[in-house]
Formats: C-alpha cells, structure tokens, sequence
C-alpha cells in the first residue's frame, strides 16, 4: 500500500498533526473526463486516516491526483509519490489543485454538469464559466484548498470530508438563489456517493462560486485601521482617517440581512437555554483543564451561563457558525460573508444544527477585540505609560466597532434578554479561544483572558 502518511503530515490543511495516526487505505470515488489523449489522468481518491492515540477516531481526507506516465519538474514542489496505479499504471502523482492542466478538467466539468461516472457536477448560477482561464491555487487557506480561475470563478476543494449536506454548499445555494447581495454566488458544486455506501448521504467534494478578485479582506482592513489610530498620538478614534466604525456599522447591516434571509427560506425553531447554558458550562469545565489561568474568572462565568439558563426558551435558526472578520470581504458593492461551512474540526451534524444568532454576533465582537490587541502585541515595547496608551486606545477602537455593529444589526438597543444571551454567547467564544491560544499562540492567551476579566468587573 501507497504510504501516504508524509504527504498528509506536511500538507497545511491536514488536521491530524500531533495525533499519532496511520493511513488504513484509500478510495477511489471517480475519475474526471477527458476531452483528447493529451494531459494528465485526473481522479479523486480518499485516504482513510485512522487514530493510534486514545481518543481514536477515523477521518476521510480528499486527495485530487494527477497522474502522469512521467515526472513534471513544473510540479515538483506538488509530488505525492510514484507508484504503480491500478487504473493507469506507472505513475509520478501530484496534487492535482497546484496543476493547470488537471485543473481544466474540473472547469470544463463544472460547465458541461457531467456526471461522470460517480461524480455529479451540479450548476446553480446561470453563469458562462471561462473556459480559457488559467487556475492559480490560492495562498492561505488552512482546512481546504482554494483554486482561482482567472477572475471568473474561484474553487473551494474541501479536504475532510463527511457524507452529508455540507453547511458551506447549503447556505449558499438558499442565499445566491433569494438573491442575496451579501455573499459570493454559487455556481455549482461536486458530489459523489458515500464509499461503501452509495445509497447513503453523498460526500460533497468541491464548491464553485464567484470570484470576489478585488476584494479587501475585513480582517486587515481592521487591523490597518488600528495602526492608523495608534500612530496618531493625540488624536480619538473617530478622528482618524482610517476610522473602522462606519465599516462596522455596514457590516452589522450586511450581518442582519443574511441572517433575516436564512430565517425566511429555512425557518427557525426554539431551544431550551438551560441545555445550552448546560453545553457552555461542560466546555468551561474541559477549559479549566487546559488554561489554568481561566480558574480566577471560573465563577464569574458561570454567573453568565446561570443567567442564560434562566430567560427559559430562545429562538434558533441557521447562522454562519464561525463568523468573524477573517470570513468577511470588503468590495466596492458592500460587504460579503464567506465559509459558510462552521468550525470544520465539529462533526458536520453539529455544524448543521440551528443556533442563535447571538453566537455569530459575539464571534464579530470577538474579532474587534482582537484586532487592536493582535496590533499591540506586535509592536511590543517596554515603557509603561506607552502601553497604558496603547490598551486606552485599544478598549476606544473596541467599543466604537462594538456599538456602530450592534447599532445596524438590531436597529435599536438590545433588550435585556438579549444582552443576556449576547454576553454568555462572548464569554464561550472567549473561553474557546483561551483553549486554542494556550495550545497554538500562547502569547496571545493574554486577549481572551484580558477580555473575561473585564466582563466579570463590569
């Protein structure tokens, strides 16, 4: 069998790394059509990852091959290995999404909607693919792999996959067909039957959706604004020229309007807050484990889930479920919402599952915390009265984009429900990101530590 552990360890959007794991095989779900004899075999198998550590588990991850009958120098920094196929033989296989040539063949089926063999490329959009585009595979994307076409259309290859309705493809197609002008239209997106079950739940392989080329991202928008406010000494936040707030306050209309469409094509339902009070709760106790730090603010946590518990009954629907300006683009037409697909390390039930939109409010009050403490944690320094300086300007930034978001989005002043759920909707979200600084960026541990302090004050 084909060792294919290397390749996953190494590859950026493999998500077993520091898990001791083993490749128990793979599958083979399609091969993609060719138009002549020229160009590289295409095929899309799935390596089986398998768990060695206690907590075990087993994962499916895509692999888009291309094989050739010899080595490509133009592709060496894409090899996956060399071995013997059993459908083409000796082969030198690549990564398929960092080749052109295997690219093509994707597009062409994508414009077609073949069903070739097992694969089902479905169209939405009444859009003319160009053909003649050349794919560039996109830089900094963790869990998937994303490939451009030019500037027509961009790719969105998920790498773990789980038989099922993908959240990312089932959004988008309600928003692009209400006509939302909120997010990137879909095109379409590719398909194939479960392995070994083929009258189970489809596995849902790649996306196609409109390429937002121009596009600022709202995460360095919001960053670049911070740097603007802290090389001004004397001057407030809504003094300098790169002042974010206006941008905050079109986001929480943009955030609004495709929560208000969510609920109006999919509906909504009610949940028990004390069955949520009682999840958040069992996460702070697992964090307590990991960040000892958490303990001095324990009970003023739980304060926050007690009085979640209390309001009874709260509405649910279908939101975004990791929504934070990392997920956001800022293009001349307004504001665009992207990843539709929830935090990709949840099973993909839990990510389908209707919630509050009071979590994708507090995952964007998150991010305006984090971006002027990000800023300041670069610039470092030692003198005191310049960091007093810094953390003032900070908590201005924060509670400018905090107020001009929550001014569009409700349209009004919270009820006290509201802010209830808002603030223990913050407190989880914070608790989550102490956990996943202390194990990836513990020097900035200090920001959602810095942020329940406050709140627990308050």
């Amino acid at each position: 069998m084909i060792d294919l552990s290397s390749f996953l360890t190494a590859a950026r959007w493999f998500g077993g790394k520091g898990r001791p794991f083993h490749v128990s095989g793979t599958v083979r779900v399609g091969e993609l059509p060719r138009t002549g004899p020229d160009g590289p075999r295409v095929a899309i198998d799935l390596a089986v990852v398998e768990y060695d550590d206690a907590e075990g588990g087993t994962d499916l991850y895509q692999l888009p091959l291309a094989f050739y009958p010899e080595a490509q120098s133009r592709l060496a920094h894409a090899m996956v290995g060399t071995w013997v196929d059993p459908d083409f033989g000796e082969c030198a296989v690549y990564d398929a999404v960092h080749d052109r040539e295997a690219m093509a063949f994707w597009l062409r089926s994508f414009e077609a909607a073949d069903a070739a063999g097992p694969l089902v490329f479905h169209r939405v959009a009444e859009h003319e693919l160009d053909l003649s585009s050349h794919s560039t595979l996109m830089s900094g994307e963790q869990s998937n792999s994303s490939v451009a076409f030019g500037d027509d259309a961009l790719m969105k290859v998920y790498r773990r996959v789980t038989p099922g309705t993908n959240p990312d493809i089932a959004v988008l197609d309600v928003l692009t067909r209400a006509g939302s002008e909120h997010v990137a239209a879909l095109y379409g997106w590719l398909e194939a039957p479960s392995p070994g079950d083929p009258d189970g739940p489809p596995l849902q392989l790649a996306m196609l959706q409109q390429f937002l080329r121009t596009a600022s991202d709202g995460w360095e928008l919001a960053l670049a604004s911070v740097r603007n406010l802290f090389a001004e000494a004397d001057l407030h936040a809504d003094e300098v020229g790169g002042d974010f707030a206006a941008e905050s306050a079109r986001l929480g209309e943009a955030v609004a309007e495709v929560h208000r469409d969510l609920r109006t094509h999919l509906g909504g339902g009610v949940v028990d807050l004390a069955e949520v009070a009682a999840g958040m709760t069992a996460r702070l106790e697992a964090a307590l484990g990991a960040v000892p730090a958490l303990a001095e603010h324990e009970q003023a946590v739980r304060g926050f889930y007690e009085r979640l518990a209390a309001l009874g009954a709260g509405e649910v629907q279908r939101v975004h479920g990791d929504l934070h300006l990392g997920q956001t683009l800022r293009t001349v037409k307004g504001w665009k919402i992207v990843d539709f697909e929830g935090e990709p390390a949840k099973p993909l039930a839990e990510r389908s599952r209707p919630d509050s939109v009071w979590r994708d409010v507090a995952g964007m009050l998150r991010s305006f915390d984090y971006a002027p403490r990000v800023v300041e944690l670069m610039l470092g320094g030692e003198d005191a009265d310049e960091i007093a300086q810094r953390d003032f300007r900070s908590r201005e930034w924060t509670d400018r984009n905090v107020q001009a978001f929550l001014s569009t989005y409700a349209g009004r002043d919270l009820s006290e429900s509201e802010q209830v759920q808002l603030t223990a909707y913050l407190a989880d979200k914070a608790v989550y990101e102490a956990v996943y600084e202390t194990r990836n960026r513990p020097a900035w541990v200090s920001v959602p530590l810095q942020a329940i302090a406050r709140w627990g004050s308050a």
